[in-house]
């Protein structure tokens, strides 16, 4: 009996080192399972919608979103064509000014002319003191004339970077609404 007792007493205690064993491998196994729970749990990132309810959201923001592309387009539209309108005033009001140079070029000519053959009629001086006389007063007179022709030269070119300037302007502003029309 001793003997069937020590063969149940070594089965028991080998039955434990396997019980003991498979609860080690247990829990190991076990062990790391609340990280894989939340590895595993799935969260919704995006929630899915029927297509008829998108389509009606798209229409919705359509909707909201026309008008309001309509009147910045119209606002974009009246600004441009103010700008050509300024423009083309500005154009033209340097056409005129170049007109008027040109009328008072034209003007200064006649009156030297005239004055030439008013000089010519009249009594004639000792050559001495009329070639000095007339020589200073054509000088003075061409200085005159050079000074102001350098105004009007002036004039032109800040009228001509004026008017680039403002095209320029024009460019820029259009590419941006167009940029901002093709953003939207």
């Amino acid at each position: 009996m001793a003997a069937s007792l020590s063969s149940s007493v070594s089965s028991v205690r080998s039955s434990l080192q396997l019980l003991d064993s498979s609860i080690h491998i247990l829990d190991e196994g076990v062990n790391d399972f609340p990280r894989l729970c939340k590895v595993l749990q799935t969260t919704r990132h995006f929630e899915l919608l029927p297509e008829p309810t998108l389509r009606e959201a798209q229409k919705a923001l359509l909707d909201e979103i026309n008008p309001s592309i309509a009147h910045l387009l119209s606002l974009a539209s009246n600004h441009v064509d103010k700008l050509a309108r300024r423009e083309q005033a500005l154009r033209a009001k340097c056409e005129l000014q170049q007109g008027r140079l040109s009328n008072d070029d034209d003007e200064e000519n006649n009156r030297l002319s005239a004055r030439r053959t008013n000089s010519q009629n009249t009594t004639r001086r000792p050559l001495s003191h009329g070639r000095t006389g007339s020589v200073t007063e054509r000088d003075a007179a061409a200085a005159a004339r050079a000074a102001e022709l350098r105004k009007l030269v002036q004039k032109k070119e800040r009228l001509r970077y004026t008017v680039e300037r403002l095209e320029l302007q024009s460019k820029q502003r259009e590419r941006q609404l167009r940029k901002s029309m093709a953003a939207q």
